[in-house]
């Protein structure tokens, strides 16, 4: 496998306000045990701001990479060879393709609180899925990344 000369990675990290909100369900957690005493409300709030940082967190641990001849996001790989052209969607393109320009059999990597995404076509022939939907902060640094991969390929 070759590198290519522009490996891409992101990390689709959650929002800073997902912290402030796994901090307010910890809080939520202490008061329904409030009436339990100081011990149970301390373990409530503990625990309910574990439990839901661990969710935060979780959810935004999904990567884009474009490593070598393949384009990996999340759990699927692809080889950039199966792969035609990158359309850079702004928000409101974003949204369209979300929603009501949206094709079933489509490969969406969907974070709603990235407002920007790439859509990359799929040229096998052998694979039903049209294209990737891939949420991402930086479309046009990806879409760099993909087209270099596939023309050093």
């Amino acid at each position: 496998m070759q590198l290519s000369a522009t490996p891409y990675e992101e990390r689709l990290t959650a929002p800073r306000s997902w912290w402030l909100i796994s901090c307010l369900v910890g809080l939520s957690f202490a008061l329904i045990l409030l009436p339990f005493g100081t011990l149970p409300l301390l373990g409530g709030l503990a625990g309910g701001t574990a439990v839901a940082a661990v969710a935060a967190s979780s959810y935004g641990s999904l990567r884009i990479r474009v490593v070598g001849d393949s384009l990996i996001a999340g759990e699927a790989k692809i080889p950039v060879t199966a792969l035609g052209d990158a359309e850079v969607l702004d928000a409101e393109e974003a949204r369209a393709w979300r929603t009501y320009k949206a094709d079933t059999r489509a490969f969406l990597l969907l974070r709603a609180y990235i407002p920007t995404a790439l859509r990359v076509e799929v040229t096998d022939p052998a694979d039903p899925t049209p294209y990737l939907y891939l949420s991402t902060r930086e479309p046009e640094r990806l879409a760099a990344a993909i087209k270099q991969a596939r023309d050093a390929a």
